[in-house]
């Protein structure tokens, strides 16, 4: 895997009409991984993509799926989506009853798994489930639309929880992605890289002009791209 900062397209900005070209298109242009964001109108108010779609979409890659559930009750559809090819599943604290059961059961079938912090999020959410998860995703924006300005008071949250992940490893625990999501251009990326965050999730930022995929990944990546990134999808 590249030391580069990983960048993973969301294609909720994507064209709907022809998902699978979009996503082997973005593959080709350099992405890490395919965001994928599930909205069921009711933990937020969207509705996209189902288990239905991503396996249609997974022979289109071989780039992980990272898939951010956005609904409430998370666990009855867990099983569809580790079904239907997901790589990596983060859920939100408060979209179910018992969080760190849902995060065993999600390691347990070797999917890797993931919390999110929204935006008026407590870092100290990360504490009692650290140990079970392979990224963290920060919410620089509300959950449940694309194309949000970013809110500027999330990259202090992006450092608490970098030294989070650091104390954790130092003490022996996993590696973990630090992951952001919301508002991210080539401006805003680079105060998240430097606040600690080892992914940037992008839909508009990304898929704005058709045929700059590829430039507009690497703009994201910015002067950092040569750093190592701690946390390295698999």
């Amino acid at each position: 895997m590249s030391n580069k900062v990983l960048i993973s397209p969301s294609i909720l900005s994507a064209d709907f009409a022809a998902l699978g070209q979009a996503v082997r298109d973005i593959d080709a242009a350099g992405a890490d991984m395919i965001h994928i964001d599930v909205m069921d109108g009711h933990y937020v108010p969207n509705l996209t993509i189902g288990p239905a779609v991503v396996k249609a979409l997974r022979p289109h890659t071989n780039k992980p799926f990272d898939v951010h559930l956005m609904i409430s009750p998370t666990d009855i559809l867990v099983p569809m989506f580790i079904e239907a090819g997901a790589d990596y599943i983060t859920v939100h604290p408060d979209a179910g009853p018992h969080l760190h059961r849902t995060l065993q059961s999600i390691r347990a079938a070797g999917v890797k798994a993931g919390i999110v912090l929204n935006p008026g999020a407590p870092v100290e959410q990360v504490d009692p489930v650290i140990d079970l998860c392979d990224q963290i995703m920060i919410m620089s924006v509300n959950p449940g639309f694309g194309g949000q300005s970013f809110i500027d008071s999330q990259i202090e949250k992006i450092a608490a929880v970098r030294a989070k992940i650091d104390a954790h490893v130092a003490k022996g625990g996993q590696d973990i992605l630090l992951q952001v999501d919301g508002g991210v251009n080539p401006v805003t990326a680079k105060a998240c890289i430097a606040a600690g965050a080892t992914a940037l999730v992008a839909g508009s930022a990304v898929f704005k002009g058709a045929g700059t995929y590829a430039e507009n990944i690497s703009a994201l990546r910015g002067d950092d791209a040569s750093e190592p990134a701690k946390g390295k999808a698999a």
